[in-house]
């Protein structure tokens, strides 16, 4: 197998989306229709990617993560012009694939039968196309008697015999880099729209005597373009479909598949349930016998077996199995929750480890503390990690009960099986067994509120 580059077309205004974002980075799903594209080249085989940018290309160049390097195309001056901008990537041995960042559908899967149709063929150029219902306004593919790929030929220019053909060029392209180098060098702009079209390239790499092949694509849908905020919306809806298709194929259960939304990466095991309005993201790991939703949102997180999140956010963080988590819960980055631990209503956490078969039952915040095993907190306890400038953490050891409205001052530390009395501001260690109370003792004004009014 020959070494295979890829350069990705990333440099359109995109004016018909609307937004003063780049198009390529609007989001399906968790990632931005670059990154898919991105992806599929690289699960297809490539090397190195090299994306053309033009407008917006400070955004595009800070929002990709991937290993790619980047030209710019100062003027967009056609699909030919821009591939122009990469000659220097593209010299050398092996093949080119040409992709669009705004083709997220792609898979790796059908670039890589490219690839394999490619150079088994030992192609010039190999076109990927696929049949559409209506093809009105798509390039043709006009093939010989025999089925080979004769030419592509635009809409516009077509014969009406050549209109009735379905089979359409979807602008991806695999190519011979020797073979693309020297044909970007003899295409040229002579045209209405005084661009350089990268189809003009085929024509002259046939002349060099290369063969120009076509494969066909079956799914249709891999090669839809994103062009406005309608097209992104579909290109969101057959990304969910295909994505959430495959975890109920492997044995996860969704109320509603249409009401949940869950990331590429994203492993899921057999006999979760997911209810509707669940969005589950980026590298999270949900195990086997899991609840999640209704209306819930986890994101880079692990969550063990038999756990339940119920309408509750989980951030960056691992949840333990047989923990229960909401309804209303807030988990933020860096919480470590063990096994049977309750988190309860409108609770929040974050940058904390609990240990297991500790409840945390409501209207508490943990910040920046560890606590221990089996420890109880009372409702409306506030951890005070923040002293204005710096934060600090609170300790709270196995089986300590904190009474409620509780405010621990951090740094403090709550020994085993200490006990805070409820209404209590503890500012200093409570010690093995003992009972802190930090409050004053209550006194009753007889009449107070009788002579307030008169």
């Amino acid at each position: 197998m020959s070494v295979m580059k890829a350069v990705i077309l990333a440099a359109g205004a995109g004016t018909r989306m609307k937004s003063d974002q780049p198009k390529v980075i609007h989001k399906v799903l968790d990632r931005t229709m670059l990154d898919y594209v991105i992806e599929a080249a690289y699960e297809a085989g490539a090397s190195e990617i090299c994306v053309i940018v033009g407008h917006g290309r400070d955004a595009v160049m800070h929002t990709i993560k991937h290993p790619v390097s980047f030209v710019v195309q100062e003027e967009q001056l056609g699909t030919g012009h821009a591939v122009m901008q990469a000659q220097e990537f593209i010299q050398g041995e092996g093949n080119v694939l040409v992709l669009f960042g705004d083709t997220p559908l792609i898979t790796g899967e059908s670039l890589s039968k490219l690839k394999t149709t490619h150079e088994e063929g030992r192609h010039g150029v190999t076109v990927l196309t696929t049949r559409v219902d209506d093809p009105t306004g798509y390039g043709r593919i006009i093939r010989d008697e025999q089925g080979h790929f004769l030419k592509s030929v635009e809409h516009k220019d077509a014969e009406q015999d050549e209109r009735k053909v379905n089979e359409i060029n979807s602008g991806m392209y695999m190519f011979k880099a020797e073979a693309l180098s020297k044909a970007l060098g003899q295409i040229t702009n002579d045209n209405v729209q005084g661009e350089y079209y990268l189809p003009d390239t085929l024509s002259f790499i046939r002349e060099d005597g290369y063969p120009v092949e076509a494969m066909e694509l079956d799914d249709y849908t891999e090669t839809l373009g994103v062009n406005n905020k309608v097209q992104l919306f579909e290109a969101t809806s057959i990304m969910r479909k295909r994505i959430n298709y495959k975890h109920m194929e492997s044995g996860v259960t969704m109320v509603d598949a249409n009401q949940v939304y869950i990331g590429k990466d994203v492993i899921v095991e057999a006999d979760v349930i997911i209810y509707p309005g669940t969005s589950i993201e980026g590298k999270s790991v949900i195990k086997a016998g899991t609840h999640i939703g209704p209306n819930s949102k986890v994101i880079d997180s692990v969550i063990e077996s038999n756990a339940t999140i119920e309408q509750s956010t989980v951030l960056s963080s691992h949840i333990g199995e047989h923990t229960t988590v909401g309804p209303y819960a807030y988990i933020r980055p860096n919480s470590e929750i063990g096994s049977h631990v309750k988190v309860g209503d409108f609770v929040e956490i974050k940058n904390a480890t609990i240990g297991d078969g500790t409840k945390i039952s409501h209207l508490t915040y943990v910040g920046d503390a560890d606590v221990g095993k089996g420890v109880n907190f009372g409702c409306g306890t506030v951890t005070v990690n923040y002293d204005g400038v710096n934060k600090h953490r609170t300790t709270i050891k196995d089986h300590a009960f904190i009474g409620c409205n509780t405010n621990l001052v951090s740094p403090v530390t709550i020994e085993e099986n200490a006990y805070t009395a409820a209404g209590s501001t503890i500012t200093k260690n409570v010690p093995h067994d003992a009972l802190g109370i930090a409050r004053t003792r209550q006194e009753n004004k007889i009449d107070w509120v009788k002579k307030k009014r008169h």
